[in-house]
């Protein structure tokens, strides 16, 4: 690799340690002892907090503070890294404390006054779609806390005007059309569950139970989400269908193509039925096939009762 490749390597390389000599370069670059030096020396006037101790057991150490060392981005990577910056913008809230303007504004700053123009003119023309909605989800950063240092936390939440506590170890945090959805394992009936985190009204933690190791939530839908009374579903789509179950569907859910026919193949639990049937109608005329026969006469009792709406207005 040449310099600059090498550099940069090197910043990623260092990150991480609070200490280093010349032999680690050496050893890891191939490079000679002056060339490591330069290196090192190049590092620090593009910012790298290194400082050198002498001595027979001499060394070089880094700094440890907030600010991330510089890396060198290629074009692309910078355009790359702006537009996810700006799909954060479509969302009512995010656990970071931030203002998506300013975040623009501090990257705007770090680029020639040329790259800002390229930025601004694929900005008017690249649009990311994205789901505006007023939801505000005000303990999601908690909630991530929680998440990612295996805490048990208790959360107060609102479910059709009915609040209620829950002990819960938070695993998995999603969004759906701009909608941030946590899922975690209730300690006190063993299952596990789907919360909106914008109907989270308080989170505190629980020392009622004990964390149990992120790994053991590292499962298949089937065995984290199914209940032993779950009820096993299938409907055929058609091609058509297949686009709408890409841009929609669930982990309680899996498409299979089998000789060209297209199948989605799920499970729902108990009190779930009229999501499911709700879901399901939205694929229309594109649906072939629908098994249990009992889910079909649901769909068609809920077109029916929409039907008598429509026709009363």
């Amino acid at each position: 690799m040449n310099k600059s490749e090498r550099l940069n390597d090197m910043m990623l390389f260092l990150n991480d340690k609070n200490s280093f000599n010349l032999n680690d370069l050496m050893d890891k670059y191939s490079i000679s002892k002056s060339t490591a030096i330069r290196d090192v020396k190049a590092l620090e006037t593009i910012g790298m907090p290194i400082y050198s101790q002498s001595g027979r057991n001499g060394y070089y150490g880094i700094l440890q503070n907030r600010l991330l060392s510089p890396i060198i981005f290629t074009v692309d990577e910078v355009f790359a890294m702006y537009f996810s910056m700006l799909t954060l913008g479509a969302y009512e809230t995010t656990p970071f404390h931030l203002s998506i303007e300013k975040l623009k504004n501090k990257f705007e700053n770090c680029l020639s006054t040329e790259k800002v123009k390229m930025l601004h003119r694929m900005e008017k023309i690249f649009s990311l779609g994205a789901i505006q909605h007023n939801n505000h989800s005000y303990f999601l950063k908690d909630i991530l806390q929680f998440a990612m240092e295996e805490r048990v936390c208790e959360i107060k939440y609102s479910k059709k005007g009915i609040e209620n506590r829950y002990i819960l170890q938070i695993f998995d945090i999603s969004s759906v059309y701009g909608q941030w959805y946590a899922t975690g394992y209730n300690f006190e009936t063993d299952s596990t569950q789907v919360f909106r985190c914008d109907k989270v009204l308080d989170v505190k933690e629980s020392t009622k139970y004990e964390a149990k190791p992120f790994v053991e939530f590292v499962k298949t839908a089937d065995t984290l989400y199914k209940a032993p009374d779950a009820t096993d579903f299938e409907i055929e789509i058609s091609k058509q269908g297949v686009d709408l179950f890409y841009k929609e569907h669930y982990p309680s859910m899996k498409l299979y193509v089998e000789k060209e026919r297209n199948f989605i193949r799920g499970f729902y639990n108990k009190g779930e039925e009229e999501f499911i049937a709700t879901y399901l109608i939205g694929y229309s005329k594109n649906i072939l096939f629908i098994q249990p026969i009992k889910l079909k006469e649901l769909m068609m009792k809920k077109m029916d009762i929409l039907k008598q709406h429509l026709l009363s207005r």
